[in-house]
């Protein structure tokens, strides 16, 4: 399959900054999920990618066409920004019908794609409210109903996920597919790997304005399972469950907070000591105020891989 968004040795700096270096990337047709924490650089490739910012060295192509300075090409593209950008004080309707009406669609057919936009994204009935009465994840649906209204081939999201809560995030993860479905290719970026893993098994991963690895999601899941997880324990007890796990083989080692009413286990099966503590503190009758796995998230993959 031909790439559809493909950047050869792509540099951006802002001064002394430096956003995005030497950058070459074939995406292809379909859902391809952009990963890395905040600052990594992935919203500075979007906006190279959508022809918002001339690249310093390098360029980006749409279909073999370069994006930068190409205004035609601008109508085929769709682009969900994470910052919120309106003008609070028109409706959720005015504010997509005037974003078509300036792409050069008559006030008739602005009206039907932008009832049609905001159906897709559930809004319809909450058209007319001036944007500054949306709530965060009314705010970000009508974002994406703005990236979609014009029917772009190519659709760019920016976190979309951001402030959605969990029924939200279903029903946009079962739009973006649907756009998948129509043949649309969709670039979605992410600090939160389960978001992308919902969405796609294709993957990018930036760091540092660099791109670290690229492949099949489960290559992620494999490099999370390598390496030593954290689980930690918040309990007035701590010390009795230390000494309940002092013998546990998967048990690599275990230190306490300054508190003393917290306690960090690391450990290379995380699912295993999960279970353990279940049994301890049911046999035992322990108190448990909180359970996590603090590196149980993109940020702390990056720097175990940038650490090897």
């Amino acid at each position: 399959m031909s790439a559809v968004i493909e950047a050869k040795n792509l540099s951006k700096w802002y001064g002394n900054v430096l956003g995005l270096s030497d950058v070459s990337l074939a995406i292809e047709s379909g859902i391809t999920g952009l990963l890395g924490p905040n600052g990594a650089g992935k919203s500075t490739f979007m906006k190279l990618v959508t022809g918002q910012m001339k690249p310093n060295i390098g360029s980006v192509t749409i279909n073999g066409e370069r994006v930068w300075n190409h205004f035609r090409l601008f109508a085929r593209l769709g682009f969900c920004p994470e910052p919120d950008a309106f003008y609070e004080d028109i409706s959720g309707w005015e504010f997509l019908t005037g974003l078509l009406r300036l792409q050069g669609f008559g006030r008739a057919e602005a009206a039907e794609r932008a009832a049609r936009a905001l159906g897709i994204v559930e809004l319809a009935a909450d058209k007319d409210r001036k944007i500054r009465g949306y709530s965060r994840g009314m705010r970000q649906r009508v974002k994406f109903a703005q990236a979609i209204a014009h029917d772009p081939d190519v659709i760019i999201l920016d976190e979309p996920f951001s402030g959605l809560d969990p029924l939200g995030k279903r029903r946009l993860i079962r739009l973006i597919k649907d756009y998948e479905g129509a043949g649309k290719t969709i670039l979605v970026s992410s600090h939160v790997l389960p978001e992308i893993e919902a969405v796609t098994s294709r993957i990018v991963m930036i760091h540092q304005g660099k791109i670290l690895a690229q492949g099949d999601i489960h290559m992620v899941r494999d490099l999370i399972e390598s390496h030593p997880h954290m689980v930690s324990v918040r309990s007035p007890q701590a010390r009795a469950l230390a000494a309940a796990l002092v013998d546990d083989a998967s048990v690599l080692k275990m230190t306490f907070g300054a508190d003393g009413r917290s306690l960090v286990v690391e450990t290379p099966n995380r699912d295993g000591v999960f279970g353990r503590l279940q049994s301890v503190i049911v046999a035992k009758g322990l108190e448990v105020e909180e359970i996590t796995s603090p590196d149980d998230n993109l940020q702390a993959v990056f720097d175990y891989l940038v650490g090897k």
